[in-house]
């Protein structure tokens, strides 16, 4: 799987980061070239008080200690759980990615996710990449309601130490349980037993394309 071109795509900040923070550390360690698009500022989401670009700034910080360059980063600003409504738009914007970009890989919610936002950029990622590109589902457990475990890939210390870095930048949502370091740690833990190994990652294999 020598993939060249990674795109990235994460409904809301930090979506990507939860699901494939490990293996985007490990492709950017390995000189894979790493695209990464959020498509929200997700003002709504941002605690009282603080600014409404809260989320953005934290985006920006959290990409830049994973080791994604912020000339290969996009955010845009869709609102949260509006995307059905904007369904042609999104899929628009990602045919242009395509031609710009030429992804080997696209990272994506899974099939299964059932927050109406990921399955829009599933449904457009799969109408857009599906003859050109490998396409892999990363994992959401308070999302999913069953997940297929295809794909795996395996981590090293230094790669999990970074997610929890990166995600750890995003303060505004340290009251989510899904951002709890022990709670990160037990997911990796728990696929890396699957393998006998420390840490991993799981996929959906939605498509591949060698």
């Amino acid at each position: 799987m020598d993939f060249h071109r990674v795109l990235a795509l994460s409904p809301h900040p930090d979506d990507a980061e939860l699901g494939a923070g490990g293996t985007i550390a490990r492709f950017i360690d390995e000189g894979t070239e790493v695209y990464y698009i959020n498509f929200s500022g997700c003002e709504i989401s941002v605690p009282v008080g603080m600014p409404k670009d809260t989320l953005r700034k934290e985006c920006t910080a959290s990409l830049k200690t994973l080791g994604v360059s912020a000339e290969k980063t996009t955010q845009l600003d869709y609102a949260v759980r509006t995307f059905p409504e904007h369904r042609q738009e999104i899929l628009d914007r990602l045919i242009g990615l395509k031609k710009d970009i030429k992804p080997d890989l696209v990272l994506v919610p899974s099939s299964h996710d059932m927050h109406q936002d990921h399955m829009t950029i599933y449904w457009e990622a799969l109408r857009t990449f599906k003859k050109d590109s490998s396409i892999w589902g990363y994992e959401h457990p308070w999302n999913n309601l069953t997940f297929s475990t295809d794909l795996f890939v395996k981590l090293e210390e230094g790669h999990i130490q970074r997610k929890i870095r990166c995600l750890g930048l995003y303060e505004s949502q340290n009251n989510r349980s899904y951002m709890d370091e022990k709670n990160i740690i037990a997911v990796v833990h728990g696929r890396g037993a699957q393998l006998d190994v420390l840490y991993a990652e799981a996929f959906e294999v939605v498509r591949s394309i060698y």
